[in-house]
């Protein structure tokens, strides 16, 4: 078992593609629009606008490379875990305690900037304000990240509506009016340097967008979902931020949008001129306090995630570790509110967040440049579900720009970096190099240039897969329903084994080299643990899909050699110290097939250590009771047709001629010792015994007495 599993609790999933879409859009709305917009305009003056666009362009790199990481590793405070696992315990201490403390300080600085917006209708403190929010949200999001999400999303729903609102009527007004068009000329009165230096400015505005990759190990179906929900977000918010930074040149004379820090609530008097003078400046403050609640209800729980992961490696002291009642991190979220309180209090939390916007340029770079250490260290075991386009170019693109992005800040920017790293280095060699072994996957790489190589990262990889499983919903139990069965009776050598699987297989594909193939595959299998058994894997490069031989061998057939996880190398000693294996499981997949293959194979060794797994396989009787001791047992059903009961009506049609619940479908029809592969056409007897699968709900109501059964079309 990886090391950082060890003794801690998984994060339930719980976030869907809405979810995804209002923490991304809620993260990237503050102060980036709110508050930013003058101090930008007075670096390059209405090519603010073209900033604003350009800095949306550059987030694309980072987006795609944490969307690809996300689908490897999806594990809390996403981009700590990515950095560490890929550049070792080093790189992860400085990228997860340099983003924690980053985080804070934007989250504070998001609730005092509510707080201040507020101020314009109510006459309060903002102090105060502020730690009461970051108190309110802090017990939200122990209550539960879905609670925390439902919040956002009511939050994200509002602020776009009004934001959509006042565009629509704004740019209207821009483009019919010869004194606002007049306002963008000259477009860059401060030259080039001073429009690249503004990029670098307004690119934190949208930093908000991966945020959510600390949550990954909470997303639903997170190889669509969190790729989907991000690629929406930033159209949305670019568009917007685009779109409104034009409406505010447009309607603010330049010399009062570069002094104004509140420019959205100057220009909405203006673009609402129609509405009552109060209702208009409400609809602003409105849209700015939703935003700033929405950054900081997000940055809560993406911030909290971080000392949460840092303590599962052994970074952070482990109590951060546990989940309480709610399923939550509570220690992690407690902390993180408690230092965001001090941050409001004692410090300047606007200029905190301010030079912490070159930090996470850094994080930005290091999270693109992990990507092609990840692929190229050639770990057999990451097998990402969503693989970023363009590959490589569209990371070192991301690496070189948001790296040199922090040049054009100045000095002091810099130095903030710099300071970050060292306290991050001293805090690595007091605290966290006596107990850390782990050194990252750019081993990998050093592997391949003849150095040296970590397997940990590799053997971590694996057990993430095997959570995971197959992508595709229902890909593994049709797989298995199809599967090929073959008993030996006798003892027999591994030799004789493959020549029955290439006897099988020479019927579903071509026979060209296709012996020397399975050979291949028998020398690299992966052994289990606490099950006799062996799991093979076969690539073949013209196989049309999947395929899956299952031997079973009660005498015990002796394999040559074998690993714990693929890239683990041979084992020999292990199967003579267990003794012969009699579950042999050959899966043979397209060549180019891989993610898919990996995720298919860690499936299989679950379902093979899983608790029952030998007795049920030693005591099938038939091969459909075999292969149902494989198939996740909430995701099929068998069913007999009869001559009595609701299977009745099934005797003598034709599958096309019924009607299954919801998604589910007939994967094999047993008719005595003889299997079918069904389709529409197959003429259902009585006493043919059916396996269904599908999802969980719709599978119950078949076996459920008061639920559905299959019912005649016509």
């Amino acid at each position: 078992m990886p090391a950082n599993a060890e003794g801690s609790d998984r994060l339930e999933k719980q976030l869907g593609l809405l979810d995804v879409y209002a923490i991304c859009t809620g993260a990237m709305f503050a102060s980036g629009f709110f508050l930013l917009p003058g101090i930008a305009a007075a670096n390059a003056g209405p090519s603010v606008v073209l900033a604003y666009f350009v800095s949306s362009l550059l987030m694309v790199p980072a987006m795609y490379s944490i969307a690809e990481l996300s689908s490897a590793m999806p594990r809390a405070a996403g981009t700590y875990f990515f950095i560490h696992r890929s550049m070792g315990p080093l790189a992860g201490t400085v990228g997860g305690l340099g983003a924690w403390a980053v985080l804070i300080a934007k989250s504070a600085f998001a609730l005092v900037g509510m707080g201040a917006y507020l101020t314009i209708f109510i006459d309060v403190p903002i102090v105060p304000v502020a730690v009461a929010l970051t108190v309110a949200f802090g017990v939200l999001n122990v209550l539960g990240a879905k609670e925390t999400a439902r919040l956002q999303v009511w939050l994200v729903a509002v602020l776009v509506a009004v934001m959509v609102f006042f565009i629509v009527h704004g740019i209207w007004g821009v483009v019919g009016d010869e004194v606002a068009i007049e306002r963008f000329r000259p477009f860059a009165p401060f030259g080039f340097d001073g429009f690249v230096s503004t990029i670098g400015l307004v690119f934190i505005s949208y930093a908000g967008l991966t945020k959510v990759s600390s949550a990954a190990e909470e997303i639903r179906d997170l190889d669509r979902n969190l790729p989907l929900g991000m690629i929406l977000a930033l159209v949305t918010v670019g568009t917007i931020y685009t779109a409104g930074v034009a409406i505010l040149v447009g309607f603010t004379p330049a010399e009062e949008l570069r002094d104004d820090l509140t420019p959205v609530a100057t220009a909405g008097t203006e673009v609402f001129a129609w509405m009552p003078p109060a209702v208009a400046l409400g609809l602003v403050v409105l849209a700015a306090v939703t935003a700033f609640a929405s950054t900081g209800n997000a940055g809560i729980l993406t911030a909290s995630r971080y000392p949460l992961a840092m303590a599962r490696d052994r970074l952070l002291w482990s109590g951060f570790d546990r989940l309480g009642r709610f399923g939550t991190p509570t220690l992690s979220v407690v902390t993180t509110c408690a230092l965001m309180i001090a941050a409001i209090v004692f410090l300047d939390v606007e200029r905190l967040a301010s030079l912490g916007s070159a930090f996470l340029l850094l994080l930005f770079a290091l999270i693109n440049l992990s990507v092609i250490l990840m692929r190229e260290s050639r770990l057999e075991s990451y097998a990402p579900g969503y693989r970023s386009p363009l590959y490589p170019w569209m990371q070192i693109l991301g690496f070189v720009a948001t790296f040199g992005l922090i040049f054009t800040l100045g000095v002091f920017y810099v130095g903030f970096v710099v300071g970050i790293i060292l306290v991050s280095a001293l805090w690595f060699r007091y605290y966290v190099r006596p107990r850390v072994a782990r050194r990252g996957a750019i081993y990998g790489l050093f592997r391949r240039l003849g150095e040296v190589h970590d397997a940990g990262v590799d053997e971590e990889l694996w057990g993430i897969l095997q959570e995971r499983g197959p992508s595709e919903i229902d890909s593994f139990d049709e797989l298995v329903a199809r599967a090929h069965v073959i008993t030996i009776d006798n003892r027999a050598e591994l030799s004789a084994v493959e020549e029955d699987v290439r006897r099988i297989l020479s019927g579903v594909a071509p026979d060209n080299g296709l012996a020397e193939r399975i050979r291949t595959g028998t020398q690299n299998g992966i052994l289990p643990e606490r099950a006799p058994a062996a799991v093979f894997d076969v690539r073949l490069p013209d196989l049309e899909h999947s395929e899956l031989v299952l031997i079973r061998a009660p005498q015990g057939v002796r394999i040559r050699n074998a690993g714990r996880f693929p890239g683990a190398g041979s084992d020999t000693e292990q199967p003579e110290q267990r003794g012969l294996v009699t579950a042999l499981l050959f899966l043979v997949t397209p060549e180019a097939a891989a993610t898919q293959r990996l995720r298919v194979m860690a499936q299989l060794v679950s379902t093979v250590e899983a608790s029952g797994f030998v007795r049920a396989w030693r005591r099938a009787e038939s091969d459909q009771a075999l292969l149902e001791t494989l198939m996740r047992r909430e995701r099929f059903a068998s069913l007999v047709v009869g001559d009595t009961g609701p299977t009745a009506r099934m005797v003598d049609r034709r599958l096309r001629e019924l009607s299954f619940p919801g998604d589910t479908l007939v994967a094999m029809v047993w008719r005595g010792e003889h299997t079918i592969v069904p389709d529409g056409d197959t003429l259902l007897r009585e006493g043919d015994r059916l396996t269904i699968i599908g999802s969980p709900e719709h599978v119950q109501s078949l076996l459920d007495p008061d639920g559905e059964s299959p019912q005649p079309t016509n």
